[in-house]
């Protein structure tokens, strides 16, 4: 017999979390513990909102039966050395499932990805933060796994009903990542542990017969009567191909512009921008936890979401990474962006999030209207060249202490980062647009009576969070395809149609199985 349910645990019980989920269980369902055979967690929650912590589990129980020893996911991947090809441009989490899905399904995936492989993406890595310069095809948001591969990992999503989340689940821990994503409600791998379990991806890819060619960037399609005929790449060969899974990721501007010249239909999408707040671990943990001093051992750093409506629009935090660390996120020089991220311990001094605005792409942009549909993306530019700018030209980024920013006041001094190339004051209330400045203040201000001591002078924040999605949608019909080229299949970030790793790789298994019909 096999029973689902709740339990609640204190944190002096967590310490004895095997005895007491026994206990309890057994108090629960009115059965001798020793008839209990085994417990599985399905999902594990921290509820902090008041003194008293509490551990959510919620677990089968199995009385008298014996737990499960494998996945009840299989993933049939099949030799397709010689079988038809699905060529697919980009090689983020888009790409990686569309690729493995192509193999489940008996096709070939052959994939065109811009960047370097994983480990070679780390010298280029390295010359941004220390050498300011910005390979432009191979930085935090291009190469092997694409800007997943070097971020915290997060792979909470509210697409559920898009697919499979479970499934996406059971194969990242088929490939190596930690099988507590299977139960915690806030799952994360950490930016030290992604690039193994990429790696692994690219491996089995491979044996099975799939292609990947690295430092290949695409620069043109080929169409003729409405219908995808060939991928043009940077070194002058022409690839025929009749199925195009374009899974770019939302930093692809040369892939807009591309399109775009090419008056193949492109449409102007809402978006978000800000700024990174950065506060010391500890505070966020005290306000939390409800704790005056350290946090213990059995808590992991703590996270926060925040949100309010400001004139109309939206104010959220995006991208929490609690025990993490700032980024530079350009993908080209004379640009300073900024993102977070988090290793798989969480254990930095520092917590930071994006804190954006959104931008309503028919209301917000009014004056770059001249541009069309890439209206939201001229925008981005434009405060990302800002962002160099203010901050010395180089890859430093402009910021000010967060009381300073509501109060219009420039900071004499900042407080200390994670940001590897530093951190320049600047006047962020005064450089950035009223409608997102303005609006930042003011929610600000209500984040500090919702969490009593986050607004403090001991936070900086950091300019700018730019790339929160993309500002250009591609459009595709119910059949996935794009409305005016058959055999074109907008995917993932890059196409408007995800906003994260698992449901991008979601996105990417279902963008294979429409190119798979009638091949």
């Amino acid at each position: 017999m096999i029973k689902d349910i709740q339990l609640r645990i204190t944190l002096q019980e967590e310490r004895e979390s095997e005895h007491f989920l026994l206990n309890k269980a057994s108090e629960f369902l009115a059965t001798p513990e020793s008839d209990i055979t085994g417990i599985k967690i399905l999902r594990k929650s921290i509820d902090a909102r008041k003194s008293r912590i509490m551990f959510n589990y919620k677990v089968e129980v199995y009385i008298n039966e014996s737990l499960p020893e494998n996945s009840t996911y299989d993933f049939d991947y099949k030799d397709v050395s010689n079988s038809k090809p699905i060529h697919i441009v980009g090689f983020g989490p888009a790409g990686m499932y569309a690729a493995l899905r192509c193999i489940e399904l008996g096709f070939k995936p052959i994939v065109f990805e811009r960047g370097k492989n994983v480990q070679d993406r780390r010298r280029d890595l390295k010359a941004i933060n220390q050498d300011h310069f910005v390979n432009e095809d191979s930085n935090y948001c291009f190469g092997e796994g694409g800007a997943g591969t070097y971020s915290d990992g997060k792979l909470y999503t509210r697409s559920l009903k898009r697919g499979d989340v479970r499934r996406i689940f059971e194969n990242l821990v088929y490939h190596g990542a930690t099988n507590q994503i299977l139960v915690d409600s806030h799952p994360h791998i950490g930016t030290n542990k992604l690039p193994k379990v990429v790696q692994n991806i690219r491996e089995t890819i491979l044996n099975y017969g799939g292609e990947i060619h690295f430092e290949t960037r695409v620069t043109d399609f080929s169409i003729k009567d409405n219908q995808i005929r060939a991928i043009q790449l940077h070194n002058g060969n022409e690839i025929p191909s009749s199925r195009v899974i374009l899974a770019t990721g939302h930093s692809a501007r040369d892939i807009y512009y591309l399109l775009h010249k090419k008056n193949i239909a492109l449409e102007a999408k809402s978006f978000a921008m800000g700024v990174r707040a950065e506060h010391p671990q500890h505070i966020i943990d005290s306000i939390q936890y409800h704790c005056s001093s350290e946090r213990d051992e059995l808590l992991p750093a703590a996270a926060y979401s925040l949100v309010q409506q400001v004139n109309e629009r939206g104010v959220y935090s995006f991208c929490m990474c609690p025990g993490g660390f700032i980024v530079p996120a350009a993908t080209a020089n004379g640009e300073v962006v900024v993102n977070g991220m988090s290793p798989s311990k969480r254990n930095n001094e520092f917590a930071n999030s994006g804190i954006v605005v959104e931008i309503n792409a028919e209301k917000d942009l009014r004056k770059y209207e001249k541009h069309g549909v890439l209206k939201g993306l001229e925008f981005q530019k434009d405060l990302e060249r800002l962002a160099f700018t203010s901050g010395g030209r180089t890859q430093v980024a402009p910021a000010q202490r967060l009381t300073d920013f509501v109060e219009g006041k420039i900071s004499n001094s900042l407080n200390p980062t994670s940001y590897q190339p530093g951190l320049k004051s600047a006047t962020l209330h005064s450089l950035l647009p009223k409608h997102i400045g303005g609006r930042l203040r003011t929610g600000f201000k209500a984040f500090g009576e919702k969490m009593r001591g986050y607004y403090t002078a001991e936070a900086n924040i950091v300019g700018v969070e730019s790339r929160t999605s993309s500002p250009v949608s591609i459009p595709r019909t119910d059949q996935l395809e794009h409305p005016e080229i058959k055999g074109f299949f907008p995917c993932g970030e890059g196409g408007g149609y995800a906003g994260g790793i698992i449901s991008a790789a979601m996105d990417g298994e279902r963008c294979a199985e429409a190119a798979s019909i009638g091949l």
